[in-house]
């Protein structure tokens, strides 16, 4: 199925490794020339040159988005943008006791601030330009949260939350914005987590015994599994293109059934 993003140029954070990476690889395999973003200029240069060899057009964008000044540096890098894929964030595992007032003013800059500062970079020249779309990587702890990484949680909320009223804001502009919520999906450091956790909650056996336990216990839902990054990847290419002009202010889940409601 053609998804019609030849010709189109999309950004996507936090792309030199895990989920961004197979979202950038997936966009530039529709034809789509991606700009690869990360931290570290050496593994976002090598995701850009993989992407090349496999036929596909990619360029790089090195910063840290928690800052005004390296968020400038990302947005000239990466030029007039078409797509706007807001994945950069972090997490971890700290608990309410844990928790700093430092700690959730810093995961709020990374995980939302940073991706106001894109869109306030790059979705004034969409509108000028009169398509673009703009898609949060957000989750399902937004309306089903645990009781560990409250932060966290709530800066999923707020990027569901931006999402929407970015929506009503570009009413009328050809320009959409969305979210994609994926479940717990299966890259690095969920295979490291999930590894370092077994032995206290009881879970042993091979990977495929962990996975499955995890799925039934830890993060239960219909798949009985993890999600994989294409999965997740594959949600994101269609609200990249035409076929999702109607589509706005919405929020695709691809969680396997983790979220236990109908709307």
């Amino acid at each position: 199925m053609d998804l019609h993003l030849k010709g189109r140029r999309a950004l996507v954070t936090g792309s030199s490794s895990g989920l961004g990476e197979a979202i950038a690889r997936l966009l530039a395999a529709e034809g789509a020339e991606v700009v690869v973003h990360g931290r570290n200029a050496a593994r976002t240069e090598a995701v850009a040159e993989a992407i090349r060899e496999e036929g596909g057009a990619a360029v790089t964008a090195v910063g840290d988005l928690g800052t005004d000044e390296d968020a400038d540096a990302v947005a000239a890098s990466a030029g007039p943008v078409d797509i706007l894929v807001n994945n950069a964030g972090v997490y971890d595992r700290l608990g309410w006791d844990e928790l700093s007032s430092g700690d959730w003013a810093a995961i709020y800059n990374v995980n939302v601030i940073a991706a106001a500062r894109m869109i306030r970079r790059l979705v004034p020249g969409m509108r000028a330009r009169g398509w673009g779309r703009v898609i949060q990587i957000g989750g399902g702890l937004a309306s089903q949260p645990m009781a560990d990484a409250p932060h966290y949680n709530a800066t999923l909320a707020a990027r569901h939350n931006l999402a929407t009223s970015l929506a009503r804001e570009l009413k009328g502009t050809g320009v959409t914005s969305n979210v994609v919520s994926p479940g717990a999906v299966l890259v690095d450091h969920v295979r490291e987590l999930v590894t370092q956790i077994a032995p206290a909650r009881g879970w042993s056996g091979e990977w495929a015994d962990l996975e499955r336990a995890a799925s039934d216990e830890w993060v239960p839902n219909d798949a009985d599994r993890f999600g994989r990054p294409d999965e997740i990847a594959g949600a994101v290419a269609y609200l990249c293109g035409p076929y999702a002009d109607y589509v706005s202010g919405a929020t695709l889940r691809v969680d396997g059934g983790t979220v236990r409601s109908a709307f």
